[in-house]
């Protein structure tokens, strides 16, 4: 199908970097898993899971938009199904956030892991309802929520990692 071609090195590229992150925020669990005293499993199913989520939408992103479509509208639904996935678990993960008690989340928590996340999924599924009388532009937005829920992942990750090494392990030695 026309359009699609042109975007193989891009999905190529942001496919390969989710599926490397993925691998990553696994052996950072599993190095927290061995200090059992910072480990909160409320806290990890709400902001570490979700990093998993998005990483793992990214790398289906990536793999359904090389597969040789012969039409838009297929391709549509299968990114709006993720989308409309993506919008119901961030119902779960606000649930998530509000019930755990080991961390209160602060302004730019919301905006990461609800806000930024209900955007790129908001966007995927907006963009399938309209891929047929504009495939480029439906092209364009699935680009840009791959690669939103991509540096979402990265942030959070990074968030995450830095929170339990500079903030619970000092607390742990205090």
């Amino acid at each position: 199908m026309p359009g699609f071609h042109e975007w193989e090195s891009f999905y190529v590229i942001v496919g390969a970097a989710a599926g490397a992150l993925i691998g990553l925020q696994f052996v950072v669990m599993t190095l927290l898993a061995d200090k059992p005293h910072i480990a909160s499993p409320e806290a990890g199913a709400a902001f570490s899971t979700p990093n998993v989520v998005h990483f793992s939408a990214a790398l289906l992103l990536s793999a359904l938009m090389r597969i040789p479509w012969h039409g838009i509208g297929a391709a549509a639904v299968a990114w709006g199904a993720i989308g409309a996935a993506g919008l119901v678990y961030l119902v779960i993960v606000i649930r998530r956030m509000r019930s755990q008690r080991a961390y209160k989340p602060d302004w730019e928590d919301w905006i990461w892991h609800v806000l930024l996340p209900l955007g790129a999924y908001a966007l995927l599924l907006v963009s399938a309802l309209f891929a047929r009388p504009d495939v480029e532009d439906a092209l364009h937005a699935v680009a840009a929520a791959t690669l939103l829920q991509l540096f979402i992942g990265i942030h959070n990750s990074w968030d995450a990692v830095a929170y339990h090494v500079l903030v619970r392990m000092r607390q742990t030695k205090d």
